[in-house]
C-alpha cells in the first residue's frame, strides 16, 4: 500500500472496482475504433417502447422526461423512467425528492444484487410513472456506463420490464464518452433536446454524431428533436432540414416550467391555466406521436467547422 494514499481514495477505487465487477466491465471496446466500456447486458423489453432522451447540459432533459412520463401514462401507459446522471435528480418533480440510487442501494448490500428487493430502487411517482435513479460512480473513478448495465441488468431480473409499456432513459448532458452513450444500446428510439440557440444545436450535432455511430452495432435510431425554452425553433428547424432531422414538438418558454420545478412537480399538476393547457397538450401530443411510432430518420451530422460556419445570421 502506497503509505501517500489517502484513504477517501482507497475507497473510491475499491469501490469502482466492485461497481466493474458487479457490472460484467471487461475492457473491451465497444464498437469499431472504441476505447469505451463493452457492456453485455442488452434490454428486451419486449413490447415496451424504449426511448433514449439527449441533449445539452441544462437544456430541460429532465424537466422533459418527466413531463412525457406523465403524458403517457395520461393515455394508459405503464412507465418507467431511468434517471442515467450521477446527480440523481431526473425524477424529483415525480417523486417529490430525490429517491435512492441503484448504486447507493448496491452499497448497502455490499454489491450483493441478489439481497435488493423491488422497493429497495423502484419507487412510485406522479400518476403511477415508476422511477429509478442509476446513479453514477464518485467523481473522476469510473464510467458511467457500467450502472447503466447493471441497472439494466437489476430491471431485469425482478421482471419489471415484463409489466412496462413505456421505458424513458434521461440521459445526461453533452455525448463525450461511451459510457454516457450506453442507454443507446438499449433503446429503439433517440431523442434530442435542444434550444433554439448555438451551443444547444452544436451539442445536438454531436449526439446525433454518437447515435448514428452506436446504429452500426444496435436497434436504436433518431427519432427526432424537441425544441425545448424556446420562442422560436428557426434555427433549429434549419438545421434539421440541413442535415435530415424532424422536429417533433416545440415547448415554448415559459415560466410555468420553472415554477413547476421550484414547487417539485410536473407540469400536469400546475393547474388549468390556458398556457399551462397548453403545454400539456404539446406534451399529449409527443406521446401519442412516439407511442404511433416514428420513422428513422438517417441524418448526416456536420464537422464542428461546418456547423460553427453554418448557424447563426449573416
Amino acid at each position: 500500500m502506497n503509505l501517500f494514499t489517502h484513504p477517501r481514495t482507497m475507497y473510491d477505487e475499491a469501490r469502482t472496482a466492485k461497481l466493474k465487477q458487479a457490472a460484467g466491465l471487461d475492457g473491451n471496446g465497444d464498437g469499431d475504433g472504441s476505447v469505451q466500456v463493452h457492456l453485455e447486458t442488452e434490454m428486451d423489453a419486449g413490447k415496451a417502447k424504449v426511448f433514449a432522451i439527449y441533449g445539452k447540459g441544462g437544456i430541460g432533459k429532465s424537466t422533459t422526461s418527466s413531463n412525457l412520463s406523465v403524458a403517457f401514462s395520461m393515455l394508459g401507459k405503464r412507465v418507467l423512467q431511468i434517471g442515467c446522471d450521477p446527480k440523481h435528480d431526473s425524477t424529483f418533480t415525480l417523486t417529490k425528492s430525490l429517491i435512492p440510487t441503484v448504486i447507493d442501494v448496491l452499497e448497502g448490500v455490499d454489491f450483493h444484487p441478489e439481497e435488493l428487493r423491488t422497493e429497495d430502487f423502484v419507487f412510485e411517482g406522479y400518476n403511477g410513472v415508476q422511477c429509478v435513479e442509476a446513479g453514477g460512480p464518485p467523481a473522476g473513478t469510473g464510467c458511467g456506463g457500467y450502472v447503466v448495465g447493471q441497472t439494466v441488468k437489476l430491471l431485469k431480473e425482478h421482471h419489471l420490464l415484463e409489466d412496462t409499456d413505456v421505458v424513458i432513459f434521461d440521459v445526461l448532458g453533452d455525448v463525450v464518452c461511451g459510457g454516457f452513450a450506453s442507454p443507446l444500446q438499449h433503446a429503439e428510439r433517440a431523442v434530442v433536446v435542444a434550444a433554439n440557440d448555438f451551443d444547444s444545436i452544436f451539442a445536438m450535432n454531436r449526439i446525433v454524431a454518437a447515435i448514428k455511430a452506436k446504429s452500426k452495432n444496435y436497434d436504436v435510431r433518431l427519432g427526432g428533436v424537441i425544441a425545448n425554452r424556446s420562442r422560436e425553433t428557426d434555427q433549429i428547424d434549419r438545421y434539421n432540414e440541413a442535415i435530415g432531422l424532424k422536429r417533433l414538438a416545440h415547448i415554448v418558454d415559459s415560466d410555468a416550467v420553472r415554477r413547476s420545478r421550484l414547487k417539485k412537480c410536473t407540469l400536469f399538476e400546475m393547474g388549468d391555466h390556458p398556457e399551462i393547457v397548453a403545454i400539456q397538450q404539446e406534451y399529449l401530443q409527443l406521446a401519442e406521436q412516439l407511442w404511433a411510432g416514428t420513422e428513422e430518420l438517417s441524418a448526416n451530422p456536420m464537422k464542428d467547422r461546418e456547423i460553427f460556419d453554418f448557424l447563426g445570421f449573416e
